[in-house]
Order: structure tokens, then sequence, then C-alpha cells
């Protein structure tokens, strides 16, 4: 489920990467977080398991269309007895979608997550997404048609990546 040129970096790669958010969860109202385009689960199921017994309470919603995928995230909810809701549904078809945070790696453009964001769920506190080289140009353009204010945090596991976490979005002129 990952590519094969990274298997050999799994725990830096993926794991670690997907880890290194974890201090961005550390509010205490956040209970909920939507891992759209999961895929093999990351950073989902990553998360999921460090929140397990420091939050027991904090679940994680994933949204994977495809029929594989969506299975293997099941079969690791179940073999590691995580707290996640597992939908096999497309997330451009969902509408009115609740959650405290959004999370996405390897999905989509920036761009594309904002309008996921903003037409596909009613309520979130905030969006976290990781960027990779050309993050900070793709940054400045979606300012050019969005309004947010943003927390950056440096990649731990690539020294030319990071990850943002988006509050408070509007859609300008629109």
């Amino acid at each position: 489920m990952i590519s094969s040129n990274t298997e050999k970096s799994i725990n830096t790669r993926h794991i670690l990467d997907c880890a290194q958010t974890i201090d961005l969860f550390e509010e205490t109202n956040i209970n909920v977080c939507t891992d759209i385009g999961s895929g093999a689960g990351l950073p989902g199921i990553v998360l999921a398991i460090l929140m397990k017994h420091k939050k027991p309470l904090f679940k994680v919603v994933f949204y994977e269309k495809s029929f594989h995928k969506s299975n293997f995230l099941k079969e690791m909810t179940k073999k590691f007895r995580l707290n996640t809701e597992v939908h096999k549904k497309n997330i451009f078809e969902e509408k009115n979608l609740s959650t405290d945070i959004i999370i996405s790696r390897a999905f989509k453009p920036l761009p594309i997550i904002l309008d996921i964001a903003k037409e596909n769920f009613k309520k979130f506190e905030s969006i976290i997404i990781f960027l990779g080289k050309t993050g900070k140009e793709i940054l400045s353009e979606a300012l050019t048609k969005w309004q947010f204010e943003y927390k950056e945090k440096k990649s731990i596991t690539n020294e030319d990546s990071f990850i943002i976490k988006i509050t408070n979005l509007k859609k300008i002129n629109g």
C-alpha cells in the first residue's frame, strides 16, 4: 500500500512522518479527526495508535473509496483495536460532514483539499496538510483565493517538507 521505493525507509518516510503531527492534536477539545483519501491509512492509523491510550475517546474517521484499501483499514482497526470509522466512500460525494480536524497526506493538491473542506464539511475546526518542496509556492497561490490563518511546522523527516495547520478558512469572493 506504499511505494516500493520507500519500503526500506517505512519507519522514517511514513510512520515518523505521520507521527510528527501529534502535537497538533494536543488541544483538549479535539476528539474526531477525519483522514480524507486515506489510502494505506497514513496518517490516520498512526495517529489512532498514538492516541489510543493518550486520549481514549479520540476517533479517526477514514474516507477511502477503494474496496481493497478500505478493507485494509478495517483490518488494521480490528488488529490494533483502534477507535475508528471506515467509510468506503468517495469524499467528493459526501456532504454535511462534521469533524474537529481534517487531515490529508499525499491525497490531492492543497486547493482541492480546501474545496473539499468548504464544500463537503458543515463543521470543522482545522485542516492539517503535509506539503513538500513546492509547498511555499502552493501556499502562496492558495492565499490568493482563500483567507485563512495557519501554523507551520517544519518536517523532521524531510528538510524540504513542512506541515500546516489551517484555521478560519474562508473563500475569497465566494
